[in-house]
């Protein structure tokens, strides 16, 4: 999933000063709280640290089910890959290492502080932490933060991660290139006035750029070691871990950095003497090796699948080292607005209504997966409201007459032919994509299946809206998590006409709802946290309107923690284990 993926604070002030009343201000806590400590139990790593330790030594192996969508920390955008990206790349800001809602707060990481805002929130200054390193003993300076966003602009080379740079940044940021097609460092809207200080001019007011510049596209990056594409073989460290070896879409393995700090960055630790990955593992095996404890953590963080999940929830000792939590995340299908039918809003109604909620729900895994979902928001997004607008939740096997009404009010009657795409690597989503066509049947609509790997799907596939028009996937799966915890952070890249870009694509239903739109920009500009979440529910109420969402679950995972995995909590904002802190014994 993305966090875009994977990874919705509606105003950085309010928001901020939520979290840190939440966790009584101690970002970097390591202490457990609420039955933490070392004795197994089901849940004991949500809202505390479970098996505390700083014991230094030992291997982690994660098993991945595809591959990242890059190792580059500058073009990746699943939650999974950004919660490990912080053992080798240092953003200017980043999430505090603390379970529950305290996980949510962004502290500084690479600066010394949170941003200083001037002119209405127009200008955002950080400085840089003094002393520090790339792993091949260089000092990092602003210049290689600046260099950093503007290799960014690039979508042809870096085609993944977010666009908020191109977005909100003021100047030539419009017609910016990137730095492979204009080597004068010309972005004219982020200034270094000095080696540690690094200035961003925004074209309006932005009160959450501290959590934009908590991606890892502002983690720094040496120009004369950037190789553009091939820089994701071995990008230069600023964390506590360096890439020593990598082989693509097989195995990377991570060794200690011995330039780095704890001083730089306290939300990530370097405890294991060594980190491996497998790449392209399948996910059942994965969850059998898992069980038996020959690797230590499933990669993507999105939970086990249906057989595993069966074998912990019926042990009472393997349930005792498992964790279930509301991860902030969902699961639905993008209604694409472009693609013939389903360019009548009517025809993505019919969608709506005939879907059945609780089939879909059993894909995702049941009541331990998810719960059933009815809007284009999940609930932990400050300001949510619920709503039922296509009766998910009173009809969950679906409304078949409300269905066949629509498709009659978009001119067909007896039904249409689309197709479904998703990730022939997610079973969960194969799943669902197989109920879904299922359930559409029964009104007439014909879909076909169309499938892709996670590595290439939004990449090449689901989110480049020429290849969705040409091959008409009307219906595309994914899942989301908020960029950042509220309706702006959740929202903007899923539903603002501004994000739709040629490849890379977020806003894969393609919405260009003008409301929708003034929305999001009155959203960050509102003065009181009332004001935020009336803008939030407008936006949420809209967009369900324009049926340019499918809801599937509000998510959950089931994730299992084998003996000896240390520092294991659940980091509320990445929704899965916190990656940066893990060690073991």
């Amino acid at each position: 999933m993305k966090r875009r993926k994977i990874m919705g604070l509606a105003a950085f002030g309010a928001a901020g000063a939520l979290v840190l009343a939440a966790c009584g201000g101690g970002g970097s806590s390591s202490s457990s709280t609420g039955g933490g400590g070392t004795s197994p139990s089901f849940g004991a790593a949500v809202n505390s640290v479970f098996n505390p330790s700083s014991h230094k030594g030992g291997t982690i192996i994660f098993d991945h089910s595809s591959a990242p969508d890059s190792t580059d920390a500058g073009n990746t955008y699943y939650a999974s890959n950004l919660n490990f990206t912080r053992l080798y790349a240092t953003p200017l800001t980043t999430y505090a290492s603390c379970p529950g809602t305290c996980g949510e707060q962004v502290v500084p990481a690479l600066a010394t502080s949170l941003g200083v805002a001037s002119d209405g929130n127009r200008t955002w200054t950080y400085h840089l932490k003094s002393g520090v390193k790339f792993e091949d003993g260089t000092p990092v300076t602003s210049a290689d933060v600046k260099y950093a966003v503007e290799r960014t602009f690039d979508r042809a080379v870096l085609s993944n991660g977010p666009s908020y740079f191109a977005s909100l940044l003021a100047g030539n940021a419009a017609s910016y290139k990137g730095p492979f097609k204009d080597k004068t460092g010309n972005l004219t809207s982020v200034t270094t006035p000095d080696p540690s200080t690094v200035v961003f001019q925004l074209k309006q007011p932005f009160g959450d750029f501290d959590f934009v510049v908590a991606f890892p596209q502002t983690a720094p990056v040496p120009p004369a070691k950037d190789t553009g594409a091939n820089y994701q073989n071995h990008p230069i460290s600023t964390g506590p871990y360096m890439f020593q070896s990598y082989q693509l879409n097989k195995q990377y393995t991570l060794v200690p950095n011995p330039q780095w700090n704890p001083s730089w960055d306290p939300q990530v630790k370097q405890l294991p003497s060594k980190i491996i990955v497998n790449l392209n593992v399948n996910a059942p095996d994965i969850d059998n090796r898992l069980l038996a404890g020959d690797i230590q953590v499933d990669f993507p963080g999105s939970g086990v699948q249906a057989a595993a999940r069966a074998r912990i929830l019926s042990s009472p000792s393997l349930k005792a080292q498992s964790d279930d939590p509301v991860n902030g995340f969902m699961w639905f299908y993008y209604l694409n607005t472009k693609v013939p039918p389903l360019n009548n809003v009517h025809c993505r109604k019919a969608v709506e209504y005939a879907a059945n909620k609780t089939n879909l729900q059993t894909a995702y895994g049941g009541p331990y997966g998810g719960n059933i979902a009815s809007t284009a928001m999940p609930p932990t997004i400050l300001g949510y409201q619920s709503f039922d607008l296509y009766h998910a939740l009173s009809t969950p096997g679906g409304d078949i007459a409300a269905a066949k009404q629509e498709l009659t009010l978009c001119g067909h009657p007896n039904g249409f032919t689309t197709n479904i795409a998703y990730r022939s690597d997610r079973p969960r989503e194969v799943s669902s994509s197989t109920a879904l066509q299922a359930a559409l049947s029964a009104v007439g609509i014909k879909a076909g299946l169309k499938s892709s790997t996670s590595a290439t799907y939004f990449g090449n596939f689901a989110g480049v809206p020429t290849y969705v028009h040409s091959h008409d996937l009307g219906i595309l799966a994914g899942g989301w998590g908020p960029d950042w915890p509220g309706g702006y952070g959740w929202g903007w890249a899923l539903f603002d006409s501004a994000s739709i870009v040629s490849a890379g694509n977020t806003n894969i239903g393609e919405l260009h709802d003008p409301l929708v739109d003034n929305w999001f920009t009155a959203l960050e500009a509102a003065s009181s946290q009332a004001q935020r979440n009336t803008f939030t529910n407008q936006i949420d109420m809209q967009v369900m309107k324009d049926a340019v969402m499918l809801p599937a679950v509000y998510s959950k995972a089931l994730l299992y923690r084998p003996s000896g995995l240390t520092n294991v909590n659940v980091n509320s904002y990445y929704g899965m284990y916190n990656y940066g802190v893990l060690g073991t014994k």
